[in-house]
């Protein structure tokens, strides 16, 4: 079975019907569609509702833009001092290194800069980009995502480790991945061992949505990278009709807390264009948050943040943090104290 990567290709998989393909036509040509054959395989018999289902495959509501979606939800151009790198808060950076994706997710927040054949750093630009981290001590974690870093081939992950564990100051390295839940059988020994390097804490942070996802595939790629003695976190975006429920998010927190995976972040959803659908409100979600205190451990409780349009980086999303503005939004406190305002 090959890869899904046009309505067409989703019509011959028998994840729509015609009639459903042409009533998304305009969403497939804006953004990029993609599923693995291990997805295909695994919504084989799958329905619009189901939370997989809802996740990769296009739906008509994308091609409506609310007013206040932005391309860029949260300000990655601003803070992008040189190609490949996003450097928001003092001590860490993003590295960059490619913006293709195994899967597309239809709620990415950075669905205007992925797809199909995304560009890849070149030699020289990723030069430039570790140099960039070589030249500022501050930095001290540098977190590689894009784009999904673990489509490169081992041989291009183990020369950015290694460059990153030869810069003295740099500690941690972490990898935001989609790829043990969306394409586990690639989480290979050699892959693997590509992302260890001496003097360096490798950290991997896997992106999992619905304790669906955790089928026995993608516990077995789990378990390979946990034996490897690598720590993984779980990011979790908060999700209308597919997790917005107490007991779908006590479900996936346990589950993941079960496969060695911390829960890490609860996002609510950023503001990127054709994903209202998607987003509650913030007060449900400060709810659903709340309801999960007494109903699981502590391992199982991620942090719920928001993302401050415009680059202002992630505040917690709870009571002194985010807060009514008395005109039907809300305020917003970045790590450095000031208020921003949001509407969505």
């Amino acid at each position: 079975m090959k890869a899904a990567h046009s309505v067409t290709d989703l019509v011959a998989a028998g994840l729509m019907t015609p009639a459903a393909g042409e009533a998304v036509a305009a969403v497939a040509d804006r953004y990029a569609i993609a599923l693995t054959p291990y997805l295909l395989e695994t919504l084989a018999d799958a329905a619009p509702g189901d939370p997989l289902y809802a996740q990769y495959v296009p739906s008509p509501e994308e091609a409506y833009t609310a007013p206040e979606e932005r391309e860029d939800p949260i300000g990655d151009v601003v803070r992008s001092p040189v190609k490949g790198i996003v450097h928001r808060y003092p001590d860490r950076v993003l590295l960059k290194p490619l913006h293709a994706c195994a899967v597309y997710c239809r709620f990415c927040f950075r669905r205007e800069m992925v797809g199909p054949g995304g560009e890849a750093l070149s030699p020289e630009e990723l030069d430039a980009a570790l140099a960039y981290v070589r030249a500022h001590p501050e930095v001290w974690e540098v977190v590689v995502t894009g784009g999904d870093p673990l489509l490169l081939s081992p041989r291009r992950l183990s020369h950015i480790v290694r460059s990153l564990s030869d810069i003295p100051h740099v500690g941690v390295v972490r990898l935001h991945t989609r790829i043990p839940v969306a394409d586990p059988a690639r989480v290979t020994t050699e892959l693997i061992e590509a992302l260890k390097a001496p003097e360096l804490a490798t950290w991997m942070a896997i992106h999992v949505n619905h304790a669906d996802e955790l089928t026995e595939p993608a516990r077995g790629a789990i378990a390979r990278l946990a034996d490897a003695g690598i720590p993984l976190l779980g990011q979790t975006v908060l999700l209308k009709g597919i997790n917005d429920d107490a007991a779908a998010l006590e479900a996936l927190f346990r589950g993941l807390v079960r496969n060695r995976i911390k829960p890490y972040y609860l996002h609510h959803p950023d503001l990127a264009a054709g994903t209202s659908h998607f987003r509650p409100t913030l007060a449900e979600g400060q709810a659903l948050v709340k309801g999960l205190r007494g109903r699981v451990s502590g391992l199982c409780q991620p942090t719920y943040v928001l993302d401050i349009p415009g680059g202002h980086g992630k505040a917690p999303a709870a009571p002194g943090w985010v807060r009514p503005d008395g005109e039907g939004g809300y305020l917003a406190e970045d790590f450095t104290g000031a208020a921003h305002r949001y509407r969505g």
